[in-house]
């Protein structure tokens, strides 16, 4: 097995949970592993990715790299299914929707988790 990448989320946030939920169940390949970052382990957390973790998710690739908001998103969808939706996504000008459409949605969480997330579909 590859080494694993560090997806850290907002662990209060319940639209990030489902989020990340959603992703684990599609991850055959056990390409990341997802950790709140309230409780991600000190290295790799820093008290500079922690303040950056408040505001959005990031991903910490096995060789180094720090991706975040939208572009750790599409790192996340091409590993677990949909690497030509993810690529073609990562190429500008689309990165940059890709990147306010993040941005909207994590400034209305609240928002965005009551409307996908409906109180039927809470367990």
């Amino acid at each position: 097995m590859t080494a694993q990448a560090l997806l850290l989320w907002d662990g209060e946030c319940n639209f990030c949970r489902r989020s990340v939920e959603w992703a684990e169940r599609r991850d055959e390949g056990h390409a990341f592993r997802a950790i709140p970052y309230q409780q991600a382990p000190s290295p790799p957390m820093t008290p500079e990715l922690r303040v950056a973790c408040a505001r959005a998710v990031h991903v910490l690739t096995p060789d180094g790299e720090v991706l975040r908001a939208g572009r750790a998103c599409l790192w996340v969808l091409q590993r677990i299914g949909y690497p030509v939706l993810a690529r073609v996504f990562a190429l500008p000008p689309l990165v940059w929707v890709v990147e306010v459409g993040y941005w909207l949605v994590a400034r209305n969480r609240g928002f965005a988790s009551r409307v996908l997330f409906r109180r039927g579909a809470e367990r």
